[in-house]
């Protein structure tokens, strides 16, 4: 059976709970569409999560590697189009904040993912969850982490599969922040699911 890397973030600025991270958690061990899910945790910070990625995949060789990150504020299942070469954003865990960084000197300005997001929407979908496809990952931890993975596939693993998916605040987290819209924490794991089915 194949393997799928999939990660999730810890709680980062005013979000006290990461869905991202349940989910991750919940799914480790899950065998969903052909693939063996295993699950990881990353920090929210520049100058370790892109290597810790690195380093996840190095362990688990994986065939696809699933990044989730939480975009409070979003109210759809958004898989990421593409991944910019650029840090820019509020300061993460370790108080870094980046102004205009390239992640990796003289790497491409961007690379586009090789997962079938266009199919990912169409199958959440069909199943009423409100999706569509982003055309901006944004610049903070979660681009980062999309850009080196896709930079790796790049270069060195172009037999692996890579993408992105950001998704909308947990009814747990949005009772805890008061002003995000929200999904019920079995929907959005409903959601994931069947992101990864479609692979």
């Amino acid at each position: 059976m194949k393997k799928l890397l999939l990660t999730g973030f810890e709680p980062f600025l005013n979000f006290p709970v990461n869905p991202t991270q349940k989910i991750a958690d919940e799914l480790h061990g899950e065998k969903i569409g052909g693939y063996t899910i295993f699950s990881k945790v990353l920090p929210v910070d520049f100058s370790v999560s892109g290597d810790r990625i690195l380093s996840y995949i190095e362990e688990v060789k994986p065939d696809a590697v699933l990044s989730l990150g939480l975009s409070g504020g979003r109210f759809k299942i958004t898989p990421e189009r593409i991944a910019i070469n650029v840090n820019d954003g509020a300061k993460d865990n370790s108080g870094h904040a980046p102004v205009d960084e390239p992640i990796i000197e003289g790497g491409a300005d961007g690379y586009f993912t090789n997962m079938p997001i266009r199919k990912m929407v169409d199958a959440l979908k069909e199943q009423g969850l409100p999706a569509e496809i982003s055309n901006t990952a944004g610049a903070y931890l979660c681009n980062h982490v999309m850009y080196r993975v896709l930079h790796l596939v790049n270069e060195q693993r172009s037999d692996m599969l890579a993408g992105f998916i950001h998704i909308p605040a947990s009814h747990e987290l949005a009772v805890k922040h008061g002003r995000v819209p929200s999904w019920s924490h079995e929907d959005l794991k409903r959601a994931i699911v069947a992101c990864i089915e479609v692979l």
